[in-house]
Order: C-alpha cells, then structure tokens, then sequence
C-alpha cells in the first residue's frame, strides 16, 4: 500500500474534477454511521420532545434563533 504523502502527490497530478470526484470519494467512504450513535440521538430526540410536551422544555421560534447568529 502506498504512504499517504506518495497518493497526495498523485492526486496532485489529476485535473481539478478528478480530484473533488477523489475528495468526494474519500469523504464518503468516512462518512458511515454508527448504530449506536444514531440511537442515541433518536432517545435524546424522543426525551426532549416528551419533555417539552410535559411542559419542562421551552421552544425557541426559529427566527429568533436566527437573529442571532445573522452578521
């Protein structure tokens, strides 16, 4: 297998098309998720909206969120 330094300068040598298709590819490849991860999120979602039907958590309208952060 060859070193990370020797591909980098190969993908050098490509068109910029072929090398976002690389970047592309190599990001996919990374990006798979994990079960336990997305369960985890899913019961954290479920407890939330619980609690905010219980009346515990407080909503935020959106574009308040927004103003916020807007530059």
């Amino acid at each position: 297998m060859e070193s990370a330094d020797l591909l980098a300068k190969k993908a050098m040598e490509l068109g910029p098309i072929e090398r976002i298709r690389l970047v592309e590819a190599i990001l996919y490849s990374l990006d798979k998720p994990d079960p336990d991860i997305e369960k985890s999120w899913i019961a954290e979602a479920e407890a939330r909206y619980e609690a905010y039907k219980r009346g515990e958590l407080a909503a935020i309208d959106w574009d308040e969120i927004r103003k916020r952060y807007e530059r």
